[in-house]
């Protein structure tokens, strides 16, 4: 168990950056919410999930910091929120497909789909590694835990300027 103490100070830093990025995400909703037009399905597409990821690096933070009297358990419960993480990956994609509000691009697909669902098979995976190497499979489930919080400020950044830029350019044409 060294192996998991070295890494208390990585877990610090991310996971105060995931949860504040969960209270200003729900700041700028707030505010998103008071333009008029905004539909419910591409919410589920494209903002609930960074809320997700946000929440999945802040329990990962946690749950890596917990006092774990082996390996095993750290190792089970990431695994865990792998495993559940590629589930909710793949109710998204679905959901991106299934909503009318949107149409994805490239970038889109790439941060709400494919990173996303890249950062928890890796954290499936780190923990099946885990059972054999330790402190390799830290370095998947610390990549795993950025990928997320990185994909996660990028779609939260993304969401924003889009209300900014394109739904406030919309709305002022429609003033005209």
């Amino acid at each position: 168990m060294t192996e998991l103490a070295k890494w208390d100070g990585f877990y610090e830093i991310i996971g105060s950056a995931a949860g504040a990025l969960i209270g200003l995400q729900f700041v700028v909703m707030t505010l998103i919410r008071e333009r008029p037009g905004i539909r419910a399905e591409a919410g589920a597409a494209f903002g609930t999930p960074t809320i997700m990821h946000f929440s999945a690096v802040l329990l990962l933070s946690a749950l890596i910091r917990a006092p774990w009297p082996s390996a095993l358990p750290a190792a089970s419960v990431c695994g865990l929120v792998g495993f559940s993480g590629v589930v909710y990956a793949s109710i998204v994609i679905r959901r991106m497909r299934m909503q009318g509000a949107y149409q994805p691009e490239f970038e889109d697909w790439l941060f709400h789909a494919v990173l996303p669902l890249t950062a928890y098979v890796l954290l499936a995976a780190s923990a099946v590694v885990a059972l054999m190497r330790e402190g390799q499979a830290l370095f998947g489930v610390g990549a795993a835990a950025l990928l997320l919080l990185f994909s996660g400020i990028h779609n939260a950044w993304d969401a924003v300027t889009y209300h900014i830029y394109v739904r406030s350019q919309e709305k002022d044409t429609k003033d005209l």
